[in-house]
This record gives structure tokens, sequence and C-alpha cells, in this order.
């Protein structure tokens, strides 16, 4: 039994804690996103993008354009990570930074036509790539899997206000 003197670390130790239910749905989760993860990027590394590249580019298909912030959200990379995934699309001709006219505090990434032509290409190739996997699904499966994980997510959601801005 842990008493109030021991440390975080020392009660962790304890046989109580470690058989925790929970642990071992966190270790499921940690290694069914590995293996998605694995999967994907395979066939993402054949377009010559990194699996980043790749979710911008896709993130900026049939939309014209956002801004850093809004892109950051979708992706869920930190505005610095994006910075220089940003600059290596750039660097590739795929995207170009636009300064909307409405606001000149900020600027907006837009795939350019090669980048468009790309989007074309890779996102219908690889939704079918992992059409695949998912089709060993029923469509029952999918939505009970859905609507687990959204659960999941409302627990670890913190409230918090969200502000457009660049």
């Amino acid at each position: 039994m842990p008493t109030s003197t021991q440390l975080p670390e020392e009660q962790a130790l304890q046989p109580s804690v470690a058989q925790e239910p929970f642990l071992g749905l966190l270790q499921d989760l940690a290694r069914a996103y590995q293996a998605f993860e694995n999967y994907a990027a395979a066939h993402i590394r054949q377009t010559g993008l990194t699996p980043p590249q790749f979710e911008v580019l896709v993130t900026l298909g049939n939309t014209p354009g956002l801004t850093m912030n809004v892109l950051a959200e979708k992706t869920l990379v930190t505005k610095g990570t994006l910075t220089g995934i940003v600059d290596r699309l750039e660097q590739k001709g795929l995207v170009r930074r636009e300064v909307p006219p409405e606001n000149r505090r900020c600027f907006r990434i837009v795939l350019t036509e090669a980048g468009e032509k790309l989007f074309a290409q890779v996102f219908p190739a690889h939704v079918a790539y992992l059409r695949e996997r998912f089709q060993k699904l029923d469509p029952e499966e999918i939505a009970q899997i859905q609507a687990c994980l959204k659960k999941l997510q409302s627990i670890f959601n913190l409230p918090q206000g969200q502000t457009e801005s660049c």
C-alpha cells in the first residue's frame, strides 16, 4: 500500500498501480497506431513525400489555401514544425505562400499547379491503398470503433477557447 511519503515513481512500481486495466488499452492503442502509421508511411514514401508533407498536401487539397494556424490545427502539427514542412514543399514547387488582401498580417498556404496535380494523383491512390485494409471491417465495426475513439478523445479534451488568428 503506497504511503503519503512515497514519490510518484515509487508508487508507480506498486503492483496495484502496474495492473491498472487501462494500461493494456494504452499499449493496444499505441500498437494499433504504430501499425497503421507504418503501413501508411510505406505507401506515402513512394510519392516522394514524407508523411508530414503528404498530410499538408492532402489537407490543402480542394481548398483555396489555409492560414498557418488553420493548417496547423487541421494537421495537428505545431506552427514551428509546420514552417519547415511548408518550406520543403515550397522548395519542391508544390505550395506557395500568399498574403490575403483582407488580412495582410498573415499569409495563406496554397497548392501550386504542380501541387494540385500531385494531390489529384496521390490522394485517390492512397485512399485506395488504405481501403484494402479497412474493407476488412464491416460498417458496424467502423461505427463502433469511431464511437469508442470519440469517447476516449472527449475524456482527454480540455475545454479551451479557440480564436482564429494568424
